[in-house]
């Protein structure tokens, strides 16, 4: 097998991962959506631009990862969904009673992805 194509396959094994995830991410609130489509079309473009292309123009899937790859950008919507989304899951961990060290670590790893998508510019205005 030619490297290139051992990568391919990677590749889509990763964004087909990825696009299940997200998928499953629309209809299971804690699970982020975004993130795995953004994923998805980075893997995609590598490996099959049919597929990329399809979900770069879809209605609902493609606006985000549309503003990812142009941008860089997070809609401010999403920005407060997705940090709301975190609040509750770390306030679930507290609530059942989770260990202060599951806890602070929890607390770390959500207040970097916070972090992180909370400094991403937004889209400009169409």
């Amino acid at each position: 097998m030619s490297d290139s194509r051992f990568w391919r396959l990677i590749w889509s094994a990763v964004a087909w991962t990825c696009l299940g995830l997200g998928l499953i991410g629309v209809f299971l609130p804690i699970m982020p959506t975004t993130p795995f489509l953004i994923i998805a079309a980075f893997g995609f473009a590598r490996s099959n631009e049919r597929i990329h292309k399809w979900l770069i123009e879809h209605p609902q899937l493609g606006p985000p990862i549309a503003d990812w790859e142009k941008y860089g950008a997070i809609a401010t919507r999403a920005k407060i969904t997705a940090v709301l989304t975190m609040g509750a899951v770390f306030m679930v961990s507290v609530l059942i009673g989770l260990s202060w060290k599951l806890l602070l670590i929890q607390a770390a790893c959500l207040g970097g992805a916070a972090l992180f998508i909370l400094t991403r510019k937004a889209p400009p205005k169409m």
